[in-house]
């Protein structure tokens, strides 16, 4: 059971980091919900492709899924800190995320539970434990992050936007060179 624990919390850190710059606008509590649940569907979902998947996608998977996640957290970071220059500094808020926006940032948070879906037959517990292990502990973390970052927006500002973009396009250098 430990394992498949510490499998949704090694997950789940990436949607943090991302939920965390995305609430350094704050103000959103509709995105604070939605974010999350999209996050911890995402993640259980492509974990669960994954795992279905098997040997036969395991290849395709492993060989692609650190350069799409890389282009969308670098293109969504990028745009932030965009945003951010123009504004300078001293600009409203980040609106709330599109129907677009969001399912890209869910989408690339859990490209990487997709290969590690083909590991859940090594856990030693039933597979549907781990899957729903994965999208609770994914929702209920990018939540604390999305929180996290409201606070630190209204304490520090909206030059906060520059550290959100920094902080996303780093996931995505890391992503790149860990692969």
């Amino acid at each position: 059971m430990w394992s498949a624990i510490a499998l949704a919390f090694g997950l789940a850190m990436d949607a943090t980091a991302v939920a965390a710059a995305r609430g350094l606008g704050a103000g959103r509590s509709r995105e604070a919900v939605v974010l999350p649940l999209l996050f911890g569907g995402f993640q259980a979902g492509m974990a669960a492709l994954g795992w279905f998947a098997g040997r036969w996608a395991g290849p395709y998977i492993a060989a692609w899924d650190h350069w799409v996640a890389f282009g969308l957290l670098v293109a969504i970071g990028g745009k932030m800190l965009l945003d951010a220059w123009r504004g300078g500094g001293d600009a409203e808020p980040q609106g709330p995320a599109t129907v677009v926006l969001a399912l890209g940032l869910a989408l690339a948070t859990s490209i990487d539970a997709a290969a590690a879906g083909l590991t859940l037959p090594l856990v030693p517990v039933a597979p549907w434990i781990a899957l729903t292990l994965i999208g609770a502990v994914t929702a209920a973390c990018s939540a604390a992050g999305y929180l996290a970052g409201g606070l630190a927006g209204k304490r520090f500002g909206s030059k906060l936007g520059v550290l959100g973009g920094v902080v996303l396009i780093g996931i995505g250098v890391e992503l790149l060179v860990r692969a």
